[in-house]
């Protein structure tokens, strides 16, 4: 019976976004340019970092794999979105579906262990400066980095296993415009207790230990700030941990708000708006907040455009 219950859903139908038919094409203009942006911005950082030697250190190492992460993360659900608000029948396979979960959930881990390892280097950096080099060794960064990979891929395929054993019935419409765990188990027909026990597991893992990681460490960071006596020191710290922690908070506070404390009176568009924050709108910022105000990058824009500027000419 449950072979034939999961037989009965090759494919989901995802509703989209709840938008009124004649701004469908307004509203594809826009998330097509926000999607260009993160992936043009996050590019840019990742060949950068590549590229210049100077940014080769422990901070540019973490932000190029959060580059690469926000990439993929925003590359799982948009396209897909793009596509269904051009197409009559806005379904997803069931393989499809899954598929869609395991990197979404894949990335996004991988975007909140990485948040963590860019703020333990900030605080190293501010608050130990003479131990930097010897705390933050290339072989610790790399462990941390592979450390991240390791535990996403290990989640993921586990709550995507636990997706996959389940019953669907009947019902195959997603209110959402991706295939959303939480979402999906609502339209199980068959045990989730397993699910959201491992939801509510790991999302501590995932989530909470990591958001408390990066508040306590830029709560140090504004501590030793204090220490120093210069003022345009500490406007400029303010305003760079200032611009983290409103990206971070905006990513972690739309996930905890889904996921681990959903309120009963979330409507179907209130939690969409909130998923669009975190799927869309954190990717598209990161780049902006994290790199290119930051003047290493300026920097190593302006050297890059100069060797190649100099070898045009030297060609002509």
């Amino acid at each position: 019976m449950k072979m034939e219950n999961q037989s009965t859903i090759s494919e989901f139908l995802l509703l989209g976004l709840p938008i009124e038919p004649d701004q469908q094409d307004l509203f594809y203009a826009l998330f097509l340019a926000m999607y260009v942006t993160t992936v043009l911005g996050n590019l840019v950082i990742i060949v950068l970092i590549y590229l210049d030697s100077h940014l080769h250190t422990p901070m540019y190492l973490f932000l190029s794999n959060l580059s690469f992460s926000d990439l993929c993360f925003s590359s799982v659900t948009i396209p897909k979105l793009l596509q269904n608000m051009q197409s009559q029948v806005p379904s997803i396979p069931y393989a499809g579906c899954l598929a869609q979960v395991y990197f979404f959930l894949l990335f996004a881990d991988m975007e909140s262990f990485l948040l963590v390892a860019m703020a333990y280097d900030r605080y190293v950096a501010i608050c130990f400066p003479l131990h930097y080099t010897t705390i933050m060794s290339p072989r610790r960064c790399l462990t941390l980095v592979a450390l991240s990979w390791v535990l996403t891929t290990f989640i993921s395929l586990l709550h995507t296993s636990l997706i996959a054993r389940l019953s669907f019935c009947a019902d195959n419409v997603i209110p959402h415009f991706f295939c959303d765990m939480s979402a999906l188990l609502k339209l199980a027909c068959s045990d989730i207790q397993i699910n959201e026990m491992m939801i509510f597991i790991l999302g501590g893992l995932v989530i909470i230990v990591p958001f408390r990681l990066i508040f306590s460490s830029y709560a140090r960071i504004v501590s030793s700030i204090f220490k120093v006596p210069s003022v345009r020191v500490v406007r400029k710290a303010f305003s760079t941990c200032g611009s983290h922690l409103s990206v971070v908070s905006l990513f972690y506070g739309t996930i905890i708000g889904l996921y681990l404390c959903p309120s009963a009176n979330n409507s179907t568009v209130k939690e969409t708006v909130m998923a669009v924050m975190y799927t869309v709108v954190t990717p598209l910022l990161n780049p902006f907040i994290y790199s290119l105000r930051n003047q290493d990058i300026k920097g190593a824009l302006q050297r890059i455009f100069a060797k190649w500027t100099n070898r045009f000419s030297l060609r002509h």
